[in-house]
């Protein structure tokens, strides 16, 4: 039986032989069974960063894709009240920095003062006046506000008189209207009055002329045209 068994070997071996290093191996495979680390979407990882982490990463970007975003609205800029505008506006011109007063005076504003003919119109035009009118007084004589009204936003009434280095000047005393726009986000003068104390006070005298006034356009009513 030994020899039969041995007759088997020997033919077999003859009949399929084997070189070395085909039965090493064979023996290799047989040892270590073969792993594949590919993931289940045909995806290898890429070489440091793990399947597991890839996933994740992943799954954060959808996230992001799909996340709507939202834009915080910017804070609404507190505006200047229209009481504080023209108490900027008398401050620039008791320092006589127009640069400063500028901006508080819109490109087409109209300002009247009643000693003059005609209004100033225009920033450049009233700009200019005012600085005629600083050239003239100086840095002593100096806007004193008495009352200023705070309710409105729009128009701002004021009282005032002249001070020559902290002492009243004589025939000073005024009066001023304002009215006031939001344009360009900022709040500007659009129109101006000023009424001063006249330095000639007739008194009952000016009834008398206004009296006499009314009586002969009561007479020739066709003299109102030249009014």
């Amino acid at each position: 039986m030994a020899g039969a068994m041995r007759t088997c070997v020997t033919a077999a071996a003859a009949a399929t032989p084997l070189s070395p290093s085909r039965i090493a191996s064979a023996a290799n495979r047989r040892a270590v069974p073969s792993i594949s680390l590919r993931p289940a979407n045909g995806r290898a990882p890429r070489r440091g960063v793990s399947s597991s982490s890839s996933s994740s990463a992943a799954a954060a970007a959808s996230i992001s894709d799909n996340r709507t975003a939202v834009v915080a609205s910017p804070p609404e800029v507190e505006q200047d009240s229209a009481a504080e505008v023209v108490r900027r506006f008398y401050g620039g011109i008791n320092n006589q920095d127009l640069s400063a007063v500028e901006g508080l005076v819109a490109d087409k504003c109209v300002y009247e003062d009643l000693i003059f003919p005609r209004p100033f119109v225009g920033r450049e035009a009233i700009l200019d006046f005012f600085k005629k009118f600083n050239d003239i007084i100086g840095s002593d004589l100096r806007f004193v506000i008495d009352d200023i009204s705070e309710e409105d936003s729009s128009g701002v009434g004021v009282t005032w008189h002249l001070e020559w280095k902290g002492k009243p000047f004589p025939f000073s005393k005024g009066c001023s209207f304002y009215r006031l726009e939001v344009i360009n986000g900022k709040r500007q003068i659009i129109y101006g009055r000023d009424s001063v104390e006249p330095a000639l006070k007739p008194g009952e005298t000016a009834l008398v002329a206004i009296r006499g006034l009314v009586g002969l356009l009561r007479r020739f009513p066709q003299l109102a045209d030249w009014l």
